[in-house]
């Protein structure tokens, strides 16, 4: 082995160790920082530290971790496909990666246009980013998603991508959309806009942790249930849930992988649907083509 192919395969070691350690210290985390307890448990995000600030204290939250957690875990993961890139794939890695980013780009394209074709990353962060997200609970983490504030900050940030577009066709028409078809409509109007981060956040919040609440839930019954049931085992037998076996997977398979996948998907699609239909593009091309004319004259 020469020293090319070691030094290559340390640094492939050292990115899947990024990769996985996060997620290990967010369960070491988890483990160290939850009380004992006998009973069921459903709860906020548990405030780990409050930092004193002159407006308002600064909370940071297991939500706030776990999403840097997993921002550090997928860092790790796009290093990992991205490491040994050459103009010909000689590895599966590059081969995944060129066939991600190219569906990516016919999502975008499909859905936006290829004037939008810019957006492929952003677009490609928001999905994975949720998806990992979602997917920390099947690791017995809260779920970044499943905190509203997490998922509005993702919601402000698009709503400020389709307010900006929006105004690329100028400022009047963009301020006359809103007395459009009568004025009377302008209040309404004027909602309907403010209206669509929240939906888009309580949407994709509301779904993962319903999904997290049903869970706990049947799983706590189903203990009770054994406990009842077949509690008159000897030993440890009749303290084993047995119920609790199958169907709590079967429900993760569901609320945990196909809901938070989902639910991600969605939120991708709204975005790059709300950007793409809110570009007022007569407007836009009508505004360039006066720019021009006065730099011509």
């Amino acid at each position: 082995m020469n020293n090319k192919s070691l030094r290559f395969k340390v640094v492939d070691w050292l990115l899947i160790a990024l990769m996985i350690l996060p997620l290990v210290a967010g369960i070491a985390l988890k483990v160290i920082t939850t009380p004992a307890s006998d009973g069921i448990e459903i709860t906020g995000a548990r405030i780990y530290a409050t930092i004193p600030m002159p407006l308002q204290d600064l909370t940071i939250t297991e939500s706030q971790i776990n999403s840097w957690l997993v921002m550090l875990s997928i860092l790790g993961l796009a290093l990992y496909m991205a490491h040994g890139l050459a103009l010909k794939p000689q590895t599966k890695r590059q081969l995944l990666a060129e066939w991600a980013v190219e569906k990516v780009e016919n999502l975008v394209s499909d859905n936006m246009g290829v004037r939008f074709i810019r957006f492929v990353p952003f677009i490609a962060a928001i999905m994975v980013i949720s998806a990992f997200s979602s997917l920390m609970s099947l690791l017995g983490l809260r779920p970044p998603t499943s905190d509203v504030n997490v998922v509005a900050g993702w919601a402000i940030v698009v709503f400020i991508l389709i307010t900006y577009y929006k105004l690329k066709g100028g400022l009047f028409p963009y301020v006359k959309g809103f007395f459009e078809p009568f004025p009377v409509f302008a209040p309404f109007n004027i909602i309907g806009e403010f209206s669509t981060p929240i939906s888009m956040s309580f949407r994709h919040y509301g779904n993962v942790l319903s999904g997290v609440v049903i869970s706990t839930l049947i799983a706590y019954a189903l203990q009770g249930l054994s406990k009842l049931v077949l509690g008159w085992l000897p030993g440890f037998l009749g303290a084993f849930p047995f119920l609790q076996i199958g169907l709590p997977a079967i429900l993760s398979l569901y609320f945990d992988i196909f809901s938070g996948l989902m639910q991600a998907f969605i939120f991708a699609m709204l975005t790059m649907l709300y950007i793409a239909t809110g570009f007022p593009e007569e407007d836009y091309e009508r505004r360039m083509a006066k720019k021009k004319a006065r730099a011509a004259a």
